[in-house]
Formats: C-alpha cells, sequence, structure tokens
C-alpha cells in the first residue's frame, strides 16, 4: 500500500472524509500553513518537516472527500507547469502570463 492510500485509510477510519467536509479541512490547512510560516520564521527545520507532512495528510483528506486521487493532481498540475517559461522577481517566479511589461522580453524558463 503506498503512502497516500496509507494516510486516506487513516483518515477514514478515524471518520475525517465523511465525517467532515472541505471547507472544515480547509481550516484545518490554513492552521498548518501557519505552523509552517513559524518554522520557516524560526529556522526550524523539524518544524518545517512536519508542517510540511501535516499539510500533505490534509490535502490528500480533502482530495479523498471530492472524490480525487491526490497524485493525479500532483500529476494534472505539473503537466501544467512543466513547460511553463517566465522569471524570477524579487525571488518569485512569475509565469509569463502574468509578467509585468518591462520584464516581458527575453523569458525563459528561469528558476
Amino acid at each position: 500500500m503506498m503512502l497516500f492510500e496509507q494516510v486516506t485509510a487513516w483518515a477514514q477510519a478515524r471518520n475525517l472524509i465523511a465525517g467532515s467536509d472541505s471547507f472544515r479541512q480547509l481550516a484545518k490547512l490554513a492552521e498548518e500553513m501557519g505552523e509552517l510560516a513559524g518554522g520557516i520564521a524560526k529556522q526550524k527545520p523539524e518544524v518545517i518537516s512536519d508542517s510540511i507532512g501535516d499539510c500533505m495528510v490534509v490535502l490528500i483528506i480533502i482530495a479523498a472527500q471530492n472524490g480525487l486521487n491526490v497524485t493525479d493532481c500532483l500529476q494534472a498540475a505539473y503537466n501544467e507547469i512543466k513547460d511553463r517559461k517566465g522569471r524570477m522577481i524579487d525571488g518569485v517566479f512569475v509565469k509569463e502570463a502574468d509578467l509585468p511589461a518591462q520584464y516581458q522580453q527575453g523569458v525563459s524558463n528561469e528558476c
């Protein structure tokens, strides 16, 4: 059994999929992201690692609640971005379609 399936089984056993809803899980995701932000701000790798894992668990639950497979969701996202072009602006990758005019010349796959 793959890890994603183990997490789904764990969540089903605790009634987190049928007994909750995506809005409540979204609130939980926001909570976990706050913990992630704190770990990053405090440069605590163990908190960052735990928080990333917690976010992934909640995303798996949200996917299951909506009849989706998280691996398929990730594959679809990758397929959408794999050939994306854009630029790094102040440490953030901005896709070509969203670039301000002054950055649109010589767009590449910079990352």
